[in-house]
């Protein structure tokens, strides 16, 4: 078994910490220009790369924004309810994925109207990019020795200092199913027929929900929510919708494609 001893900071410089969560920040969306540069060039993407480049400038803002927004009232509503300054406190953590993805997807439909572009483009922009991210930010999870799983007998198990038993590495589950595995199954379909008949952001909605769901019985719950209902945890809970969005979205985008 893996004993957990790693440092959450990468760098420290004149009193300054530089963490690895941050880092996972930075290096995810520098690798979003660089991919969607590289995926408008073999027209994989219908999109300027100027157009590409301000939605991930200003998608960042809506990210954090959104992350932030979600964890309280998903998470945590009760808590920032009686001391609502500490929502500003960010660096003490608290971010919520589907927050995140719900405040990119206001973003995205409020870019697409101001800019005239195609949402189904900028929705597909956002399938390929996010993988890579999603899965730099569950290995910072695990650096941080935070979103721990479920306790283990398993040779495999991770043995934290305020923990009682082993537990599953379910932040490297989580960074190999819903991060890198989708993102190789994306860029595969980016390369092939399926292409011009199915749509890369439902594709997403659908893979990730699907691995989020079965991931989460891996995962200790929230010590402050526990199960919302039987063995369901809240992360579970905000996958179906995900997955039924993510449905009706294929649907919608192959007749607008066609």
């Amino acid at each position: 078994m893996y004993e957990h001893n790693l440092n959450p900071v990468a760098l420290s410089f004149y009193g300054i910490n530089v963490y690895w969560y941050s880092l996972a920040y930075i290096f995810g969306f520098l690798f979003s220009f660089w991919y969607s540069k590289f995926l408008i060039k073999k027209k994989i993407l219908k999109l300027d790369f100027k157009i590409a480049e301000d939605f991930i400038t200003f998608g960042i803002i809506a990210v954090i924004l959104g992350g932030r927004i979600g964890y309280v009232f998903f998470y945590n509503f009760e808590y920032y309810l009686n001391d609502p300054i500490n929502i500003l406190k960010i660096w003490q953590g608290g971010m919520s994925f589907h927050g995140a993805l719900l405040g990119l997807i206001i973003y995205l439909m409020i870019f697409a109207h101001k800019k005239k572009q195609s949402i189904v483009e900028l929705a597909n922009l956002l399938a390929f990019c996010s993988p890579f991210g999603i899965f730099l930010g569950r290995i910072a999870n695990f650096i941080n020795g935070e979103l721990i799983g479920r306790e283990t007998d398993g040779s495999w198990g991770i043995i934290y200092k305020f923990a009682d038993q082993p537990r599953h590495p379910s932040q490297i589950y989580e960074a190999i199913f819903e991060g890198l595995i989708i993102f190789i199954i994306l860029f595969i379909f980016s390369n092939s027929g399926l292409r011009k008949k199915l749509n890369a952001f439902s594709i997403f909605l659908i893979l990730y929900s699907l691995s989020r769901f079965f991931i989460e019985f891996f995962r200790e719950p929230d010590s402050h929510l526990g199960f919302i209902f039987n063995n369901i945890s809240m992360g579970q809970a905000l996958t179906l919708p995900m997955l039924i969005f993510g449905l009706i979205f294929l649907k919608n985008a192959k007749n607008k494609q066609n």
